[in-house]
């Protein structure tokens, strides 16, 4: 959830879940048109409010990813695809 303000209510704050956001316009208040189609009036700037959901999409993409220690290294694999050979051309040729 971000923090909000209604217009003209700075000190009454709000959640709203950034997945309802389908648009946020400044004209010049900044209008925030929901999923829904209902509309806010936000005291916050356009760029405030994209701030807060790429923040918000941030921290949830950083708890569901695993956590690694400083000292700890990804463990990669080679993989080759079949029929590739070392060093050769990558067209595999049939029949002959």
């Amino acid at each position: 959830m971000i923090r909000l303000h209604r217009l003209g209510h700075p000190d009454e704050e709000y959640f709203l879940n950034p997945d309802l956001i389908l648009s946020i316009e400044a004209t010049p208040d900044t209008v925030v048109t929901l999923t829904t189609h209902s509309k806010l009036l936000v005291g916050e700037s356009c760029e405030h409010v994209v701030a807060a959901v790429r923040a918000w999409r941030s921290s949830v993409i950083e708890a569901a990813l695993p956590r690694r220690t400083r000292g700890q290294v990804n463990q990669l694999t080679l993989v080759r695809a079949a029929g590739v050979q070392p060093g050769g051309s990558d067209h595999v040729q049939e029949g002959r």
